[in-house]
């Protein structure tokens, strides 16, 4: 018979826990969940303890814990506390490291979908706004937040009664039916690890443990960039800091191919060029070689 690791809860220290659990149950849907405080500032955070519950009614519940670091709450669960109410967005592949980088712990008052480059949409029947990238997105209305535990790594159900649901037309097959492949949902394992609903398993490393200058922060001209997704203003916002002049010169001194990409003084060949660094997961190089294109 094979050998197991069998474990007691109670043996194991809270990260060890929680790390076993997440990497076996899994892969777990995401709620991308935007709220507001009371002060009105928008606040946008994913969860994958998250799933729906019933139909009728319509019920969505997800779970932010408590951290198991220093037993703090976190912002999504103060507001719908105070305000009672969430919009859920669904995550596809096309946005799924903007949502990454929204996932940082940016101080009180950030407003996570600047930070991260989404749109603001406004709801018809609550106060938080939609991420107008997510295909699928649900008004709720919170009816019942109930507690699992006081220490750290206690969850929080959130019961969030659907009130509203806005789907793109493009993700609808031929009968009006949602095509999971349009769809293209990407689901949460353990650590760093994803599932992509239409392809199968890859891997996002988790936004810095210091905080990504944002999608915010990016030059405009690279950031209304023709050529440059989504994913890719999430990637060059994780990083803590851009790179100096002085990095860039060595940076060009150092690559004779990205010379001559800029020598050719065409835009749009320099982000095909920086757009090919990042899907090499070289976010330096793409940042070193855009920055170089806007001093060309």
């Amino acid at each position: 018979m094979e050998e197991r690791l069998s474990l007691n809860p109670s043996d194991l220290e809270t990260r060890e826990l929680h790390a076993y659990l997440l990497g076996a149950v899994g892969p777990r849907p995401i709620a991308f969940a935007s709220t507001i405080g009371t002060d009105g500032q928008p606040n946008l955070a994913p969860f994958s303890f998250f799933n729906v519950f019933s139909a009728n009614p319509p019920v969505l519940i997800f779970s932010p814990a408590r951290r198991v670091r220093d037993n703090t709450t976190k912002h999504t669960l103060e507001n719908v506390q105070q305000n009672k109410e969430v919009v859920i967005n669904v995550v596809s592949y096309d946005m799924v490291q903007q949502m990454s980088l929204a996932s940082t712990e940016y101080g009180k008052g950030v407003n996570e979908f600047k930070k991260a480059g989404f749109t603001m949409l406004p709801s018809e029947k609550i106060k938080p706004f939609r991420v107008a990238e997510s295909p699928v997105q649900f008004e709720c209305r919170v009816t019942k937040v109930m507690a699992l535990g006081k220490e750290g790594g206690a969850g929080n159900l959130i019961f969030s009664e659907v009130v509203k649901m806005h789907i793109s037309r493009s993700i609808l097959d031929q009968d009006g039916r949602i095509d999971p492949f349009k769809l293209d949902l990407v689901s949460r394992l353990g650590g760093n690890w994803y599932s992509r609903a239409a392809a199968g398993l890859f891997e996002v490393p988790k936004p810095l443990s210091s905080l990504g200058v944002g999608v915010d922060a990016i030059p405009l001209q690279i950031r209304q960039s023709k050529i440059l997704s989504g994913n890719d203003l999430g990637m060059l916002g994780n990083v803590d800091s851009l790179p100096s002049a002085q990095e860039v010169q060595q940076f060009l001194q150092s690559n004779m191919e990205a010379r001559s990409v800029l020598s050719t003084a065409d835009t749009e060949q320099v982000h095909k060029k920086a757009k090919e660094y990042l899907e090499q997961k070289d976010v330096n190089a793409a940042w070193n070689l855009l920055l170089a294109g806007m001093q060309a």
